[in-house]
């Protein structure tokens, strides 16, 4: 296929469109779902509570094979980066393998563990052995996608997953309510359609793998896998997974406060949040942009480059977050509303979209900045640093503003956002230190051409 050009703007849109595709995907499954019955949007969303852990570890080796492969591809190191990709591809297949024997042979007890009962619980214990049997599938997509990615072409991997998208609306169309002679599957035809889709978009994707590298995956290195390559991918996954673990964690105690303020205060908070995301989804998109640009400088030993890319992204970024939260926030009754006429939820979910705006503009930046970090190689230090602000500082301000000063929701956000601002002003001074270029991971020795990757601009 003809070589991209590495220009932030074409890397980027295709990554919005396609992380806002599976957001309101999402939304469609849901609403579908609904017209069967509360209980089975119910038992799916439990269900899918478990997939998506199965997810996080799946991006273990992605998220590290990714930076991986965007070095050496910048250092030209063509042969080694495709030797990387079928380890990648091979490790994640593994995994995928055992997570879907885990769930065939353990899902109904992990379900009953969560107190399902009744139709709750045979709902998504049929959802569970379907998808999550399935979800080797999810990890040859992920890890497929992500080489594609990395090798530039991002429109690509955003059609094949708008692909993938309708033909999952159209089969739970037709196996959910019965159409076109088909049985009224219910929640059984939800599941097969997400494996079906699923499988479609792995043979597309792997096509297309196939197609972008310019050194193919010879069938032999599937099998002879190199320990230093699983330990480079490992030395950038782990980090990453548990930084998102540790992220996600902290947002399950912040839940568990909102639960103490109430059923109003609890929709209030589910409501902002969901608006919230649309918020941060541009400056996501050019985190995953940056980093890819910034693997591949790092790689060609053009640091200077890299380090001047990112502040060119972080003030893009800040200033899209910016307009588009003013938007949301003048805006905000009225998108509300969408969801609730309930005036006190409208009143408090109003009051936190303000606050959003000092959360976003923290965020934005560490979107951008954690995501080139990982990119050059250091991937640790984020994480001690999300350790010590996330757990020793945003959980116990969170606990004295919502409980001992009595801010409420309000609290809940402060306390966020104070994370995101100690992060944020961490991770600018740990890039401008430029400690991270000690963490290349591409070895200094003679490369297999000239180490110039496809032209990057500051479009």
């Amino acid at each position: 296929m003809e070589k991209q050009s590495f220009r932030l703007v074409s890397l980027t849109w295709p990554i919005f469109l396609e992380l806002l595709l599976f957001m309101l995907m999402g939304s469609v499954d849901t609403f579908m779902l609904s017209r069967v019955s509360d209980d089975a949007v119910s038992a799916v969303g439990a269900a899918n509570q478990i997939v998506s852990v199965a997810i996080l570890i799946l991006e273990v080796i992605g998220n590290g094979a990714a930076i991986v492969i965007a070095q050496y591809l910048g250092s030209r190191m063509l042969y080694e980066a495709s030797r990387i990709s079928a380890t990648a591809v091979a490790l994640n297949a593994l995994v995928g393998l055992a997570l879907s024997l885990l769930f065939l042979l353990g899902g109904g007890a992990m379900l009953r563990a969560m107190n399902l009962h009744g139709d709750i619980l045979a709902h998504a214990e049929t959802y569970l052995a379907i998808v999550g049997g399935g979800i080797f599938l999810q990890a040859l997509i992920n890890i497929a996608a992500a080489i594609v990615r990395t090798h530039g072409f991002t429109k690509e991997t955003m059609l094949v997953s708008l692909g993938m998208n309708v033909v999952h609306v159209i089969g739970n169309y037709l196996l959910i309510f019965g159409h076109w002679g088909l049985p009224e599957l219910g929640v059984k035809g939800a599941a097969i359609s997400t494996v079906a889709s699923r499988l479609l978009c792995m043979a597309v994707f792997f096509w297309l793998m196939y197609r972008v590298m310019e050194v193919r995956i010879q069938a032999a290195h599937y099998v002879k896998l190199s320990v230093t390559h699983i330990r480079g991918i490992l030395r950038i996954g782990i980090p990453s997974a548990f930084e998102q673990i540790l992220y996600h964690s902290c947002q399950l105690v912040f839940f568990f406060y909102a639960t103490f303020l109430g059923a109003e205060a609890l929709a209030s908070r589910q409501y902002a949040s969901n608006i919230s995301t649309y918020v941060y989804l541009f400056s996501a998109a050019v985190g995953m942009g940056t980093a890819i640009i910034t693997g591949r400088l790092v790689g060609a030993r053009r640091t200077d480059e890299a380090y001047g890319r990112v502040w060119v992204s972080v003030k893009w970024a800040m200033i899209a977050t910016v307009a588009i939260d003013l938007i949301v926030i003048a805006f905000r009754k009225p998108l509300l509303g969408l969801f609730t006429d309930n005036p006190d939820i409208i009143r408090l979910g109003a009051q936190v979209i303000v606050l959003g705006l000092l959360l976003e503009t923290g965020r934005t930046c560490n979107l951008v900045v954690i995501n080139s970090l990982r990119a050059a190689g250091d991937a640790k230090f984020p994480v001690y640093i999300g350790l010590i602000s996330m757990v020793g500082i945003s959980l116990p301000l969170g606990y004295l503003l919502v409980f001992r000063l009595d801010m409420g929701l309000a609290g809940i956000w402060l306390a966020i956002a104070a994370d995101e601002w100690i992060r944020s002003i961490v991770m600018v001074f740990r890039w401008r230190s430029r400690a991270w270029e000690r963490y290349g991971l591409v070895p200094v020795r003679e490369r297999e051409g000239p180490p110039e990757p496809p032209a990057v601009t500051a479009g």
